[in-house]
């Protein structure tokens, strides 16, 4: 089954082209299914790029999904078309307002990890969507800045400054194979990772509902799961393209910036090199169990989400 776009949000033709089942509103609304409900609160500021990666790996399963946009109600993006922003994203204050349930929620990563949480221009209604989401939302994905914050706001376990930016591909330990989340996962792979924070990992084991299902050794946790929240954090990158890396080192080294060559990236080391994707199977894996097991335990009735 396909993910349903409108017909002129870029991943629309984007994922189309690709081969990935993509559903017009129109279309969608003379089936007789009830599809999930899957918000995206994008905090990124190349939004359509982050649109089209996550709408990529939801859009994969076998369920109709229906993706709705979500952006912060006061914040204004610098970086995307307002005509972009106005046509295709609610303000999380109409969502509120409206009583919208969702089957799932995924809140991005943004650029702002040298400040502290609370200095964030929009962390008082950010921290009113991690509450939302406990009456609101079934299950919720924190991803890279956006699940620190959460572990933050509903733990109060704090991200810690980096001496150096990981910046890279790392290999990653399954930690938990019985877990579903996990199914079909390697009892090792290859995560990109970019962020100049870390989550220490006895931090988070002195809280007995954060579980880590995935850590590397030398960029620690990457994956924890919150039974008691409904959520998953992970705080790494499955969701990159092949070159995303590679953008973010052009555009260091074009800014002039010292700019450290991504590890374990480029073949040879070589920046002149086309990089290879060795995450992409996993990160289907990751956001396909994911959505399963909201599928699995979601009410069918979206007004008991929540209760």
């Amino acid at each position: 089954m396909p993910i349903t776009l409108p017909e002129t949000l870029p991943a629309f033709d984007v994922l189309s082209s690709e081969g990935v089942m993509v559903m017009s509103e129109g279309r969608a609304a003379r089936q007789d299914i009830r599809p999930l409900r899957i918000g995206l609160l994008n905090l990124m500021p190349k939004k359509i790029q982050t649109e089209i990666q996550f709408s990529r790996l939801i859009g994969a399963t076998p369920l109709q999904i229906d993706l709705r946009l979500i952006r912060m109600t006061d914040h204004l993006s610098r970086n995307t078309a307002a005509e972009h922003m106005e046509e295709f994203y609610q303000p999380f204050a109409e969502v509120a307002d409206s009583g919208d349930k969702f089957d799932g929620l995924i809140v991005t990563g943004a650029p702002i990890e040298h400040l502290p949480y609370e200095q964030v221009d929009y962390w008082d209604e950010l921290t009113q969507v991690f509450d939302w989401t406990q009456s609101h939302v079934h299950s919720t994905f924190g991803v890279c800045w956006g699940g620190m914050a959460m572990v933050y706001h509903f733990h109060g376990v704090q991200k810690h400054m980096l001496a150096h930016k990981a910046f890279g591909c790392y290999r990653h330990r399954n930690l938990a194979p019985a877990s579903p989340y996990l199914r079909g996962f390697s009892d090792d792979l290859t995560v990109p990772v970019s962020r100049w924070t870390e989550m220490k990992q006895e931090e988070l084991d002195a809280v007995p509902e954060l579980v880590t299902l995935l850590g590397s050794p030398e960029v620690g946790p990457c994956l924890v799961e919150d039974t008691d929240h409904r959520a998953l954090y992970i705080f790494n990158h499955l969701e990159y393209d092949s070159d995303t890396l590679k953008q973010e080192y052009d555009r260091d080294v074009a800014a002039g910036t010292p700019a450290k060559l991504p590890v374990n990236y480029y073949p040879d080391d070589d920046p002149t090199k086309v990089p290879l994707n060795r995450w992409r199977s996993h990160a289907h894996l990751l956001y396909g169990n994911w959505i399963n097991e909201i599928y699995q335990t979601t009410p069918y009735d979206m007004r008991e989400i929540g209760k």
